[in-house]
């Protein structure tokens, strides 16, 4: 059972706006000093509205997202704030599509945030951008990857942090193609059958026969399945070469663990999983090649620093969704320190310079300023040999960054002909 009641982390509230004036006292006391009426409405905490799943199939993920965005936000209020400002977050579980585009209302209406942050769901994610175009509001979608929302259903209102469907597929794919798993091979797959699953299908399959494979089988999965075990014997009886997933959340946690006890032959790989599912899978039963937007071993101060602090206050170790919340709050710091404003318009314009956002990683990534999305690098991963690791968290091999330094970061992304977005 939900609530709609609003939670925010004790730590992160600021002092109690003074209680407003009459209108007309206002506007005389404003215009006897000199100052706009406007002066006091920026002068307490710049309040941002966090959406992401709690529940659910996608809940685990939000779980780590939460973690991620309120470490940023304690360390942004502990170096002064924004402008002499405190950031004050307002958290709701997103839940589903239309609950999503109802709290997303109400936070703008009601609590009047200056920005929505947030987002696993690609389907929820649609139903914020609406809202947040219609309202004239910024929304970072952070962890939404379906290549519609930054395609056909683009926003000039929304700005895009995780990487989309087509670069998931192509790095995840690179890595199959150079071990032979992908050219004269009968592939089944299984799918998730919402938004993303079916975007991620589309990418997966033309990438497949491109490359000279052949997609024998996808078979349709809805977002509340748990028994996997009549798709496995489907699996059984089409002996396939190679089994791919197109899944989200924890049913691929799911697939790999009953996939695992019915001992089949046939090599797994999948276009998506989060670092925090494969962790869940546990080892011993997740094998293959997957794709990842970031990882704790990355080999730089900034994600050594981070990795250290998020040990230090949570007692674990963050996986990609937990670094994504925190980078992203981080970006839009960057953004209003830069603009000294919280004005969306000001906000847009500076995304679309194409300013650069330290991410983390080896390089910086950038907004396209003609569909908003972060352009980054990207990992593949696959499993150490049992005896080569001690930490449970620590049983996957990462790959180097794809596009490599001396490509460019555009190189897996899909181009302006291939693209259909047009703001309006």
């Amino acid at each position: 059972m939900t609530t709609d009641k609003k939670v925010i982390n004790p730590a992160m509230q600021s002092p109690r706006r003074r209680e407003v004036l009459k209108a007309g006292a206002t506007v005389a006391g404003a215009v006897a000093l000199g100052f706009p009426a406007i002066v006091r409405s920026q002068s307490g905490p710049i309040k941002i509205g966090h959406l992401t799943p709690r529940t659910g199939f996608l809940g685990a993920l939000g779980g780590w997202a939460v973690l991620g965005i309120q470490m940023a936000a304690e360390e942004i209020n502990a170096s002064g704030g924004v402008n002499g400002r405190k950031l004050e977050l307002l958290y709701e579980d997103s839940v589903n599509p239309a609950t999503a585009a109802t709290k997303a209302q109400r936070m703008i209406e009601r609590d009047k945030v200056e920005v929505i942050i947030g987002e696993v769901s690609s389907a929820s994610a649609k139903t914020i951008m609406q809202v947040a175009e219609r309202n004239q509001r910024l929304f970072m979608s952070t962890g939404a990857r379906s290549d519609a929302l930054r395609g056909a259903n683009c926003s000039r209102y929304t700005f895009h942090v995780d990487i989309p469907v087509t670069v998931m597929v192509n790095a995840e794919g690179q890595g199959l193609l150079r071990e032979g798993m992908i050219k004269g091979q009968r592939i089944f797959a299984l799918t998730s059958d919402y938004l993303f699953g079916h975007d991620l299908a589309k990418a997966a399959k033309k990438f497949v026969t491109a490359n000279g494979g052949t997609v024998i089988a996808d078979e349709l999965v809805s977002t509340d399945t748990t028994d996997f075990s009549p798709y496995l014997l489907k699996v059984r009886q089409a002996k396939p070469d190679l089994i791919a997933t197109n899944l989200g959340g924890n049913q691929v946690t799911n697939f790999v663990k009953q996939y695992a006890e019915f001992g089949l032959p046939y090599p797994v790989a999948g276009f998506n999983l989060n670092t925090a599912d494969a962790w869940a899978a546990g080892r011993g039963n997740l094998g293959g090649i997957w794709p990842t937007v970031w990882h704790h071993d990355i080999d730089t101060p900034g994600t050594k620093a981070f990795v250290a602090a998020f040990r230090k206050k949570y007692g674990k170790t963050p996986e990609n969704h937990a670094w994504i919340e925190y980078v992203s709050l981080k970006a839009m710091v960057q953004a209003m320190n830069a603009t000294k404003s919280t004005d969306t318009d000001k906000l847009i314009a500076y995304f679309e310079t194409e300013a650069k956002f330290d991410l983390l990683k080896p390089r910086q990534g950038y907004f396209r300023n003609w569909d908003h999305q972060m352009q980054q690098e990207a990992y593949t991963f696959t499993v150490k040999k049992e005896g080569t690791y001690k930490e449970s968290w620590d049983f996957l091999q990462f790959s180097a960054a794809i596009p490599g330094p001396d490509q460019p970061l555009e190189l897996l992304a899909p181009t302006k002909a291939e693209n259909p977005c047009t703001f309006k």
